[in-house]
């Protein structure tokens, strides 16, 4: 055999051998301190956006309702209507960016998750007719409520959720989390406690404001968020569609109910003035926050644990109240309130809590 045979075949099992080597060899991944740092980037950032959603919410809900301007007020079932609009656009944008933005395969998916499948499109009818009632209720609360009281108060959320949990989904609560729910009504209870005589509260409320039915919105709308935040779970849970197609189908039927509503009790002052009377940029604010803040919410949840969330709830309370004292003055804090403000915080943290076993000493 000739030598440049000979030279070329040991050139080519050389070759052969070193692409073997390329393809066996795995990816060289990122080092573990800047994954590290990368998640805990992801957190802080999650951790802005929900104490930004829930904070700035209630407080432009709260300005916007208590505002002094000429003219009539905008109507709030005219906002609920346009934050389902705005809710059902933003979803069907995500819907067309998950298929690639491809306007026949947005289509396709519309038709037969929603259109060819009515008895799954409608079971979300009960929780969006929920939710649009509990939307109208939040705007009747901060009409009526400081967006300190509020927002503590609102925190019985945890338990109506807690136990409609129990009962439906057959979930078990442990003991951290049955405490932290007796902390929240003890905590809730304070906050509501009257301070003051029935003659004073009554000279010293503002024009517009009823505490007790403030309150009573509250209440009403805390178990229908519990009823129908479960009640949600458990179809995501038993069907495979995306949670964007899901929203639509909420969006859907909150858009019919909206409307509704709104012709059955604001119908003469929409035909009088329109459905956008008293609309300015506040407004325009609140409605936006309304329906994309459950959007971004649904997006950062996955990196936020419980403490995280626990932490945005904590801070949400301590910036309404400190707005609501030092910029919108509606409130005035006593001992009481922030005893009470203590224990709904402290509640919120034990009911995350998870419980770790105890390591085996014997076990190395």
């Amino acid at each position: 055999m000739c030598t440049s045979c000979l030279w070329k075949g040991r050139e080519g099992e050389r070759d052969r051998q070193t692409q073997r080597e390329r393809i066996s060899t795995p990816p060289t991944a990122p080092p573990p301190q800047a994954e590290a740092m990368a998640s805990a980037q992801l957190k802080y950032l999650s951790l802005g956006v929900l104490v930004f959603q829930t904070t700035s919410l209630v407080l432009t809900m709260r300005y916007s309702r208590t505002l002094a301007e000429e003219g009539p007020r905008y109507l709030a079932s005219s906002a609920v209507v346009a934050a389902e609009v705005m809710k059902i656009l933003a979803c069907v944008g995500l819907v067309f960016k998950d298929h690639s933005y491809s306007v026949r395969a947005l289509s396709a998916v519309l038709r037969q998750e929603i259109f060819h499948k009515p008895v799954e499109t409608l079971k979300l009818a009960i929780p969006s007719g929920i939710y649009t009632l509990q939307n109208n209720l939040l705007y009747v609360a901060l009409s009526n409520l400081d967006a300190a009281t509020y927002q503590v108060t609102y925190q019985l959320k945890i338990l109506t959720t807690a136990l409609f949990s129990v009962s439906m989904l057959g979930r078990r609560l442990g003991l951290y989390q049955w405490l932290s729910l007796l902390l929240l009504m003890c905590g809730v209870a304070l906050v509501q406690w009257p301070v003051e005589s029935p003659e004073e509260a009554e000279k010293e409320r503002p024009a517009a404001g009823s505490p007790f039915v403030g309150l009573l919105a509250v209440l009403v709308a805390c178990c229908s968020s519990g009823f129908a935040g479960v009640y949600f779970e458990k179809i995501l849970k038993e069907s495979k569609q995306s949670v964007w197609v899901r929203n639509i189908q909420l969006g859907f039927f909150g858009l019919v109910f909206g409307l509704f509503g709104m012709l059955l009790y604001d119908g003469e002052r929409v035909r009088e003035h329109g459905m956008f009377q008293g609309y300015n940029s506040i407004t325009w604010t609140v409605v936006a926050l309304q329906a994309l803040g459950g959007l971004v919410i649904a997006a950062v949840i996955k990196y936020a644990d419980n403490i995280l969330k626990g932490f945005a709830t904590s801070l949400s309370i301590i910036l309404s109240t400190l707005i609501s004292y030092f910029w919108l003055q509606d409130f005035q804090p006593t001992s009481i309130f922030f005893l009470g403000a203590v224990l709904v915080i402290l509640a919120t943290f034990l009911y995350g809590y998870e419980s770790k076993p105890a390591s085996n000493p014997s076990r190395a």
